[in-house]
């Protein structure tokens, strides 16, 4: 006998988003604590993503993180161009995040590039910013 199963997905299926609540790191004194939600969670994402190089640590998924080891030697002005494309391409991947805007770049530094930029989110705007070297 086969088992019935026409119908089970043609009723009225909710999605429900589920909280953003998560451990809260505190960067200054390098330990985890208490819980945060919201745009303070959003901040630390960002955050997350954008120090985790992609591909490099088995823990994470493909998807997750930002690549920055290529950019070594290439030109200023590409890279910064290409900073742009990456950061946002590495943070649309979390969904509570809507899009990524006003980068600026300081190359004031020998070798070193470092981005500000608006992160746009359902919880309001974060700042933010990454340094590559180059």
């Amino acid at each position: 006998m086969i088992p019935l199963t026409g119908g089970v997905l043609a009723g009225d299926i909710e999605m429900k988003e589920q909280p953003s609540l998560t451990y809260g790191m505190d960067l200054d004194g390098n330990t985890v604590r208490g819980l945060v939600d919201g745009q303070d969670a959003v901040r630390q994402a960002v955050f997350r993503i954008l120090q985790t190089e992609r591909y490099q640590y088995v823990i994470y998924p493909w998807w997750y993180g930002i690549e920055t080891l290529d950019l070594y030697g290439e030109p200023v002005n590409w890279v910064c161009a290409e900073l742009e494309r990456r950061i946002a391409e590495a943070l649309l991947t979390d969904s509570r995040i809507t899009g990524v805007t006003d980068f600026e770049h300081d190359t004031g530094k020998k070798g070193v590039v470092h981005t500000t930029f608006i992160v746009h989110t359902v919880f309001g705007d974060v700042a933010g910013e990454r340094k590559v070297k180059i």
